[in-house]
């Protein structure tokens, strides 16, 4: 009996330890995963990290990136979040997880849907985010350190521009829109979606002032007329521009079928701007990007020459 009492809590014994063992193999990268490769200034890049980001590389740029690629890009990171921190741009959680579900919503998903996306292919969403962090401080930082060498000359956007006789919009013009849904019910047949357009046609027909459509559009079931909204020439693409050109200031832009149901545009007001024009804009924003990846390419490097940088194992 004393022998059979002894087997049985030898067994529960084992079978506990055997448990214990499978959850922390379960839980914890392996030892060789989490070997350091090179310390930054005092902080580890492990294996597991330049896995990761590998991963991340080929997922976000369809391209394999070398180990040492991978490496340098983990560098590179840590060196900006610390020099970000420096200067007391410290990114929190809270404002890290936004820029994350900021990124989903720009590709249609959630934060949760990104998050799963990122999982099924072997990247945890943290590797994501800290990419997100150190770029997101590093622009940051670079914007307000250089924010006077940043700055564009107008001399230089004109000539960059082409400003001149054979530009090709030498106005920009400024715009009081008011958006405009009639709601349709996700899955409704398609005669549903198409009597609920020829409706908005019939209301388009009768709206002379944004006064009317405010009135006309706030007495109907399932209809949404929204606040003023301004934009000039150079926020909006090309067909938007031809289109509000073409419409009559108080008139209503035709009606399209989208997500929500069918959407139109009331314009209030058009009027000519001193603002830039597309072509401008572009300019500026070309000018910028140069000068900004110049400036940034030269503090990087100056981070790198006075880091500590130490390779444990190649």
């Amino acid at each position: 009996m004393m022998n059979a009492t002894l087997f049985s809590i030898s067994a529960r014994r084992l079978a506990l330890s055997a448990v214990t063992l499978l959850t922390l193999l379960a839980a914890a990268p392996s030892a060789q995963a989490q070997s350091v490769v090179v310390m930054v200034n005092g902080q580890p890049i492990t294996t597991y990290d330049i896995e990761q980001r590998s991963k991340l590389i080929l997922l976000t740029t369809r391209k394999s990136a070398t180990r040492q690629e991978a490496i340098q890009q983990l560098i590179d990171d840590t060196l900006k979040i610390k020099e970000a921190k420096k200067f007391g741009i410290n990114m929190t959680k809270s404002e890290v997880d936004s820029s994350f579900a900021a990124m989903g919503q720009r590709m249609g998903l959630s934060a949760d849907q990104l998050a799963k996306v990122l999982t099924a292919q072997g990247v945890r969403p943290e590797t994501m985010k800290l990419r997100l962090q150190a770029d997101t401080a590093w622009n940051a930082l670079v914007r307000g350190r250089y924010k006077q060498s940043l700055m564009i000359g107008e001399r230089d956007v004109r000539a960059a521009a082409g400003d001149d006789a054979s530009s090709q919009q030498s106005e920009s013009f400024e715009y009081r829109l008011r958006p405009i849904v009639l709601f349709v019910p996700r899955g409704s047949p398609q005669g549903t979606v198409e009597q609920r357009k020829k409706e908005a046609e019939l209301i388009r027909g009768r709206v002379q002032s944004c006064e009317e459509a405010v009135t006309t559009f706030k007495s109907l079931r399932l209809a949404s007329i929204r606040d003023t909204i301004v934009k000039t020439s150079a926020d909006l693409p090309q067909n938007l521009r031809d289109l509000l050109d073409k419409t009559p200031v108080g008139r209503l832009t035709p009606p399209e079928v989208t997500r929500q149901g069918i959407e139109m545009v009331a314009l209030c007001d058009r009027k000519v701007t001193t603002a830039d024009t597309p072509a401008k804009r572009a300019a500026r924003d070309k000018l910028f990007a140069q000068k900004y990846e110049a400036k940034s390419k030269s503090y990087l490097e100056d981070l790198r020459r006075g880091a500590m940088i130490e390779y444990k194992q190649k």
